[in-house]
């Protein structure tokens, strides 16, 4: 990506250089850029956008809204699985792992890509809404038909990002406790997403995880 030679990207580097010499950074080095890893933007079929790595020991894995298996599922992720029950009679999942969702095309997307342990949004405004800014706007304009699920008002803000006349874009509430059932619940994210992609002849995603 040419963002990594922009001279903001350098500046992100120095700092979490220097927040990893005296804090605990999550998710570990090696997961940072684990999103991409396991669904390039060439295989992309549909976005979900998170903000924050999860700030607890473990959880952060670099996929949002995803946690490795054997940690106990965040409200929000037993939301979107009753949700996903609710939508595509899927039962929910033990694990909250989602690597399988990235596997098949579903890019888990943080706005921020690190977090410091215990202080949510401790690594914002340091380069990584640039970073992932510009990967939106490029899968955007590179990209056709893809579905960018916009969960909560911090995710919405970054439709402005999108080309909705060759994109679906699906807005809802965040699954938070304190949003869900003010509009996540019923929204039916999952089947919209699949049936706009399988009316452009684009292979539904399989979104059963056990």
């Amino acid at each position: 990506m040419p963002q990594f030679d922009s001279p903001y990207f350098a500046e992100l580097i120095d700092f979490l250089i220097e927040e990893q010499k005296t804090q605990v950074v999550y998710p570990p080095v090696a997961e940072i850029f684990s999103a991409f890893d396991a669904c390039p933007i060439d295989q992309v079929k549909v976005v979900i956008l998170g903000q924050d790595p999860y700030h607890g020991p473990g959880q952060a894995h670099g996929l949002s809204f995803s946690v490795p298996d054997g940690i106990k599922l965040p409200p929000s992720l037993k939301n979107i699985f009753k949700e996903l029950d609710s939508d595509l009679g899927l039962e929910q999942s033990h694990s909250g792992n989602l690597s399988s969702w990235a596997k098949r095309g579903v890019l888990l997307l943080n706005a921020t890509l690190t977090v410091r342990k215990s202080s949510p949004g401790s690594h914002q405004k340091k380069g990584w809404e640039t970073f992932t800014d510009a990967t939106i706007k490029s899968i955007s304009d590179e990209r056709q038909h893809v579905v960018f699920l916009l969960w909560g008002n911090y995710a919405r803000a970054k439709k402005e990002l999108i080309d909705s006349s060759k994109h679906f874009i699906h807005e809802s509430p965040h699954p938070s406790p304190f949003s869900a059932r003010h509009g996540f619940f019923g929204s039916k994210p999952f089947s919209k997403a699949n049936n706009y992609l399988e009316s452009h002849g684009i292979g539904a995603v399989d979104w059963s995880l056990n």
